[in-house]
């Protein structure tokens, strides 16, 4: 009998594969987690999130680098991997900080700076998941990237969303009226 390899998925104990994937995606969600709650407040109270999209940026290369590291065998690569995530964050750092400029929000809404900044940090990301590289990293890109045409949607269908919402709400309040009438006449 072969000897228990933990890196094969058919040899492992099914338990403790998915423990260790769930705990190598831990990271990756932390980043979508932190990007919903994001635009959930930009949509729900219209300010800019100036300093929250910093911290999670600085997240993103921390998870960046972490995701790199294990194909970075060498002390060179490791240090390149570090340098290269480093200014490719700091460049995206000061072009999100540029878009806070009183000059550029003189002419700039709180949408569409919300928009650019999360549009900035979701190209940020993939490009970062391309060069660490981490598949998961460039994923996450994508879906910030694509949460930016759906935060200009909701902003815009705010009124027929909330109207949906209520009639649903009527809906199923009435069918639980009717089922608790229904169930009293028996």
């Amino acid at each position: 009998m072969a000897p228990v390899n933990d890196r094969d998925p058919f040899s492992a104990p099914a338990d403790s594969y998915w423990k260790e994937f769930w705990i190598g995606e831990i990271p990756h969600l932390v980043i979508l987690a932190l990007t919903i709650g994001g635009v959930a407040y930009i949509s729900l109270m219209r300010r800019p999130l100036e300093y929250y999209w910093d911290v999670v940026a600085v997240v993103i290369a921390l998870v960046s680098i972490s995701g790199g590291w294990p194909r970075a065998t060498t002390r060179q690569q490791r240090w390149h991997l570090i340098w290269t995530q480093a200014l490719h964050w700091a460049a995206f750092l000061i072009a999100m900080r540029l878009v806070f400029l009183p000059s550029v929000q003189a002419i700039a809404d709180v949408d569409s700076t919300n928009l650019v900044v999360l549009l900035l940090l979701a190209l940020g990301t993939f490009v970062a998941g391309v060069h660490a590289p981490s598949w998961r990293m460039a994923l996450n890109g994508v879906v910030m990237g694509l949460s930016v045409p759906a935060v200009a949607w909701l902003d815009r269908s705010a009124l027929v969303l909330a109207l949906v919402a209520l009639v649903l709400g009527a809906v199923v309040l009435a069918l639980a009226w009717y089922h608790i009438h229904e169930r009293d006449a028996d």
